[in-house]
């Protein structure tokens, strides 16, 4: 007569709950890991929204001068890197940054340069030069901590700025 050894019901249950463990804590940490990254880069965006708006009472396009003059105010906010301004017509899109340290291609309301972005709890007013239709829309998209961010909404009607003028 032989003698059989089998695995008793016990070690074949603790050999099962230890592989169980092991693959629940092998897909925990992957799961955890995409959704940590995903959060990261919404958390720069978090609470950012009309924290940077268009002022439409200041925004108008210049008949004369071919210009489009637009105010954006910034609330208390950090970390404001740059803001995109993208200005649409039927035939074009003409998009730039408004950076801190680099030169562009506006000018504030009384013709200095560079233009740069505005201050915490501030608003600037800003001339772009060189258009020459009105346009269909103007938006801003702001970049903070090296990611792009929704803005606010865009300004689609624009009045003539010699009108605003008393």
């Amino acid at each position: 007569m032989k003698n059989r050894r089998g695995i008793s019901g016990i070690v074949e249950t603790v050999i099962m709950i230890a592989l169980a463990v092991a693959l629940v804590s092998i897909v925990w940490f992957v799961v955890n890991n995409l959704v940590t990254g995903r959060l990261g880069e919404a958390e720069a965006c978090f609470g950012v929204f009309e924290k940077v708006t268009i002022n439409s009472k200041y925004t108008c396009y210049n008949y004369s001068g071919d210009e489009l003059q637009f105010s954006i105010t910034r609330d208390d906010i950090d970390n404001v890197d740059d803001i995109l301004v993208s200005i649409a017509n039927e035939s074009s899109t003409t998009s730039f940054k408004i950076e801190e340290d680099s030169p562009n291609e506006l000018s504030y309301l009384d013709r200095t340069f560079p233009a740069h972005i505005p201050g915490k709890n501030s608003g600037r007013t800003y001339i772009y030069s060189g258009i020459s239709e009105v346009p269909d829309s103007l938006e801003i998209a702001l970049i903070i901590n090296g990611k792009m961010c929704e803005g606010p909404n865009p300004i689609s009607q624009f009045d003539n700025c010699a009108l605003l003028v008393d």
